[in-house]
């Protein structure tokens, strides 16, 4: 398969307005323009830095109207015309890529922000609201398992919305890279609606069950009663719990979450890691792996056990990591890309394929092609300077496959259309 980028161009008429939230470099409007979304203002800040990378990439592309950037906490309200709120809230507190334990969840310093999306969606009310997140937001934190999710539903749902909730998989449907992330769709409450059974809703009705289809669910549906006060079900939620009782898909309306296991109904037509690869002959020095490098790389990515000390208490344990795939196979989607993915130094964590001429790290081009990007998106900042490989990487880290969020952009369109 010869990969052909997509290109970014604003729908010629427009089905509603969007607000993006936590924007990155756009991937929420990107993938919204092309199922026919508006995206009128914009928000992006990251507070760890004084240089905002990914806001002047975001102005590079889009231009600067209607976009803010500055902290969220100073975003007084959205524009009163918004028909659809978006964002993939910063996910550092609930990320695999911390232990359990140091999981803070709502708790930690970013994850407060969702006070802050709960504050804008307060005083503006959109009929509908799309967020993404990393699956383990449906855990933690460690020691109440779903607290956090089952505070975010009851808060939400008491603003007049019910809420679907879908832990979806790229390249079960198709795309590029085995990304597997929440998605949360929540719908204001009209006054006269048709009612659905929950299992329904999640198995063939709801926003996600049309965008994204199910093929079948497994284990019958479990309810949750969520019916207290958030303030009480942050302090007794699950307390003690070992797992969460937030499955990977469900539904949530009037203090009941309905959740189940869900499998998805596969794409026909799958894409590869081998399908977005430039031709041997585009690829820089740098990106080929030295033959003397070869065996550190491999060493990172096979299976090992380690002899470490815990700092606090002086207690030494055995670290063990598995086996990862050494070269990253060209015929299966590629394994999620991580923000530290750029840069030549061996890593565990990082992509390397092997070609024709040798092993090779993945380039810019190549990762954002996994997400759905158009070619060298991330390329030029707003002062026109070249951004750095490394941080195009980060940002594609950060960022949702484009293509997903299009399939859902298109069944809330039609819900505007045909409401």
């Amino acid at each position: 398969m010869v990969y052909k980028s997509e290109g970014y161009k604003e729908p010629a008429k427009a089905v509603g307005n969007v607000a993006e939230l936590f924007a990155g470099v756009g991937g929420f409007r990107i993938g919204l323009a092309r199922a026919g979304w508006k995206t009128t203002f914009s928000n992006q800040w990251e507070p760890a830095t004084k240089v905002q990378h990914a806001s002047d990439v975001y102005v590079a592309r889009f231009g600067d109207e209607g976009h803010s950037n500055e902290d969220i906490a100073n975003v007084e309200s959205l524009p009163r015309n918004i028909d659809l709120l978006v964002g993939g809230f910063p996910c550092q507190d609930y990320s695999v890529a911390k232990t359990l334990s140091a999981a803070k969840g709502l708790k930690g310093k970013k994850g407060v922000l969702w006070w802050e999306i709960l504050r804008l969606v307060q005083g503006q009310k959109p009929k509908f609201i799309f967020l993404e997140n990393v699956d383990r937001l449906l855990k933690s934190p460690s020691n109440q398992r779903g607290r956090d999710f089952a505070v975010m539903l009851k808060t939400l749902g008491d603003e007049g919305y019910t809420i679907e909730w879908r832990v979806v998989n790229a390249a079960e449907y198709g795309f590029p890279q085995r990304r597997i992330r929440v998605f949360i769709v929540a719908t204001r409450k009209k006054k006269r609606t048709e009612q659905k059974s929950p299992e329904t809703i999640i198995s063939k009705a709801g926003i996600l069950a049309r965008a994204l289809p199910i093929q079948k669910l497994s284990y019958e549906l479990q309810e949750i009663n969520l019916e207290e006060e958030a303030d009480w079900i942050s302090s007794h939620f699950n307390k003690g719990g070992s797992k969460s009782p937030f499955l990977t898909a469900g539904y949530y309306a009037d203090g009941i979450a309905y959740t189940v296991k869900s499998e998805a109904k596969y794409s026909n037509t799958t894409m590869v890691l081998g399908d977005v690869l430039l031709p041997d002959s585009q690829v820089p020095e740098e990106y080929w792996v030295e033959e003397k490098r070869l065996k550190e790389w491999k060493y990172l990515k096979g299976a090992k056990s380690i002899e470490r000390t815990h700092q606090g208490s002086g207690v030494t344990y055995n670290y063990a990591e598995g086996k990862m795939a050494f070269p990253d196979l060209l015929t299966n989607p590629s394994r999620t890309i991580l923000t530290a993915e750029g840069g030549t130094t061996p890593s565990r964590f990082k992509h390397i394929i092997q070609t024709k001429n040798g092993y090779r790290r993945l380039m810019p081009i190549e990762l954002e092609r996994l997400n759905g990007f158009p070619d060298n998106w991330t390329q030029i900042d707003s002062s026109g300077k070249t951004v750095a490989d490394s941080k195009r990487a980060f940002f594609m880290g950060n960022a949702l496959v484009v293509g997903a969020i299009e399939k859902v952009g298109k069944v809330i369109a039609n819900e505007i259309r045909e409401p």
